[in-house]
């Protein structure tokens, strides 16, 4: 039988997360979004709530929750502000997860219960300016010099870049392809490392978008995430954190399509045309309704993934159908809400358009749509579609 309620702790934490967010972003969301830039003084009040330690262990100083309830947090830091969610889900989730699953007990040790309550921030360093989807091919190298690594490239459109104390900096240290990248947790504050902060983006203005700049960061073997036996993984390590972080933007996206929702039918019922409100007129409803089919659909496809991986269970694939879905659903909801509103859904008093905006970049992050289609159809053929 399938079941799809909630534990009474999973409720609980829904509501204590919408009532945190209600209460400490949403009422200061469009002006950290015209001032591009959270106001940071959030983040260790939303460390208190645990988004940040959700799914470290206890004993790396987390919750050590399940994945469902991951995937309601972010889902509602997705209807409140995804500048926020990416915050969180790069920081604990992109970073943290790699640290927990691939680094030695050294790196869980240093890193993890830092990241566990936001004392410390991370970023994730993979997409370069010549290199988005063809991660593979990275050109960022990091050279062998006596016991340490000197570590030179670029980075971009990094999250929480100029915010991050470490970075995970993907980089070359074998021959070409896949499987001469190794990992790197790199600190922020190293000589030769410099994060420049990218300005006026379409959406997500509130959050940290970053370009990297790494001169001969030099850093100690020690910090090669796995250790010696990390060398090569770069890649896989890439790939494998990305999976569980599609979970997240998944997540996220069904936020933004549940925010359009409440938006579109509140302000449906005050706006009145004709002698009524225009929640009364069928081609409203129809939009509505549509909106509604969304975010239905969306959460049970994000759910069904976090089911598979609480379960131990094979959820790549998941992950792509979840990702590719919400992402563009959320652009669908968010341009159906701005139909909705009319005039009002074209300027930022009302949430619609920030939503649009915001939504309109899932769909390119953390693997494209297009990207997705390929991971499907390669999975039902069982035929590559990459050369």
């Amino acid at each position: 039988m399938v079941d799809l309620s909630l534990t009474e702790e999973q409720t609980a934490f829904r509501a204590l997360a919408r009532e945190f967010l209600d209460r400490e972003a949403i009422p200061h969301r469009t002006q950290w979004d015209r001032d591009e830039s959270v106001d940071l003084a959030i983040v260790p009040k939303m460390a208190e709530i645990g988004f940040f330690g959700l799914t470290i262990p206890e004993e790396y100083g987390g919750l050590g929750g399940d994945y469902l309830t991951y995937s309601l947090a972010m889902e509602e830091l997705g209807r409140a502000d995804s500048a926020l969610r990416g915050i969180v889900s790069v920081s604990s989730g992109l970073v943290g997860k790699s640290i927990l699953f691939h680094g030695t007990e050294e790196q869980k040790q240093e890193w993890l219960p830092q990241l566990a309550v936001a004392a410390k921030l991370g970023c994730f360093g993979l997409t370069e300016p010549g290199i988005g989807s063809d991660a593979g091919n990275l050109t960022t190298r990091a050279v062998k010099d006596g016991g340490d690594y000197l570590i030179s490239g670029q980075k971009l459109f990094i999250t929480n870049g100029t915010w991050a104390d470490v970075a995970l900096v993907m980089a070359r240290t074998g021959g070409e392809g896949a499987r001469g990248i190794s990992a790197f947790l790199v600190p922020t504050d190293a000589p030769g490392f410099e994060a420049r902060e990218i300005k006026g983006k379409l959406g997500l203005r509130g959050q940290a978008t970053a370009e990297l700049f790494l001169d001969d960061v030099r850093v100690p073997a020690s910090a090669m995430l796995g250790g010696e036996a990390g060398e090569g993984q770069g890649f896989k390590i890439a790939m494998s954190t990305l999976d569980k972080g599609r979970l997240a933007v998944a997540s996220g996206c069904v936020g933004i399509v549940q925010g359009c929702l409440e938006t579109s039918v509140a302000y449906a019922k005050e706006r009145t045309q004709f002698g009524r409100p225009i929640a009364g007129f069928q081609l409203v409803q129809d939009m509505i309704a549509d909106i509604s089919l969304d975010a239905d659909a969306a959460r049970l496809l994000a759910w069904r993934c976090a089911d598979l991986i609480d379960r131990g269970e094979p959820y790549r694939v998941a992950a792509s159908k979840a990702k590719l879905y919400a992402s563009e659903a959320a652009v669908r909801a968010a341009n159906l809400a701005i139909q909705i509103h009319g005039g009002a859904g074209y300027v930022d008093e009302y949430p619609a358009a920030k939503y649009l905006r915001d939504a309109r970049v899932m769909t390119l992050y953390e693997g494209t749509s297009q990207i997705q289609k390929l991971l499907i159809g390669r999975d039902e053929t069982g035929i590559s579609a990459f050369v």
